[in-house]
């Protein structure tokens, strides 16, 4: 690992510190009013909200630190069942924006009820029961990095509704999310892989990014050995695919 490399990752893991103390801070003065006296309605949405972005921000290093890790080749798989790691990842997600939508997932104890939970909230999930209940061997949280950061632009771009797919065949896991947005062009399909953001000469469209972008998403899912497919045009909302060599199938 270059001395570049040490020194970005240092300081990326020393954000951890600031930021949990931050966040212990603001629980404080929510959760334990009868120590530090009580807070108006509105001094409490503005701590929810600081609360929420301390969370991003958490969000933002934890990606930093494991792309980072994936670039030196490190993969750690383990054995996971996929209702566990959708229902994470759609936790993590909710959780910076939807805490009622975090607490019925949570509670939630079977596929049914989630697909009718999420289609409340625009979210179509794709996914076979059997799948569903399946163990897989993966990196899991690099896995769950990548469906989060793929529902997280979704849901940043549709216009009314996405649609999670996943399924199992012949060894490989594929995971793909649609949205019904406006789409990117064909000449950004490239570029969107390299850069957080970017806009055209006219800058009428942006490609999109979140956290660490799509780039971030291309590194994991390379360095795991599978690939990722965009299928999108301008009108015509985006498809990501991602498909992945699994074991304990």
């Amino acid at each position: 690992m270059s001395k570049q490399r040490i020194k970005f990752n240092l300081l990326i893991h020393d954000l951890k510190v600031p930021l949990a103390v931050i966040e212990a801070g603001i629980l404080s003065l929510l959760q334990r009013t009868e120590k530090y006296g009580p807070i108006t309605e509105k001094q409490e949405n503005v701590l929810r909200r600081v609360l929420r972005n301390a969370k991003v921000t958490q969000t933002l290093v934890n990606d930093a630190l494991e792309v980072g890790r994936s670039s030196e080749g490190i993969i750690s798989k383990n054995r996971f069942i996929m209702s566990y790691l959708i229902n994470q990842s759609l936790m993590e997600l909710f959780d910076l924006t939807d805490n009622e939508a975090t607490d019925k997932i949570k509670d939630c104890k079977d596929l049914q009820t989630l697909k009718q939970i999420l289609s409340v909230k625009g979210i179509i999930l794709d996914i076979d029961e059997r799948l569903w209940c399946k163990e897989v061997i993966l990196d899991e949280r690099k896995m769950s990095q990548i469906l989060r950061n793929l529902l997280s632009n979704a849901l940043k771009y549709r216009k009314d509704k996405i649609q999670i797919g996943i399924s199992l065949k012949d060894g490989s896991l594929t995971v793909s999310v649609i949205d019904d947005g406006q789409g990117i062009p064909v000449s950004f399909h490239e570029n969107i892989f390299r850069c957080y953001f970017q806009m055209d000469d006219q800058k009428e469209h942006c490609v999109r990014g979140h956290g660490l972008g799509l780039a971030g998403v291309m590194v994991l899912v390379e360095d795991m050995g599978g690939e990722l497919f965009l299928e999108s045009d301008l009108g015509r909302g985006a498809k990501f695919s991602v498909r992945l060599p699994v074991n304990g199938v």
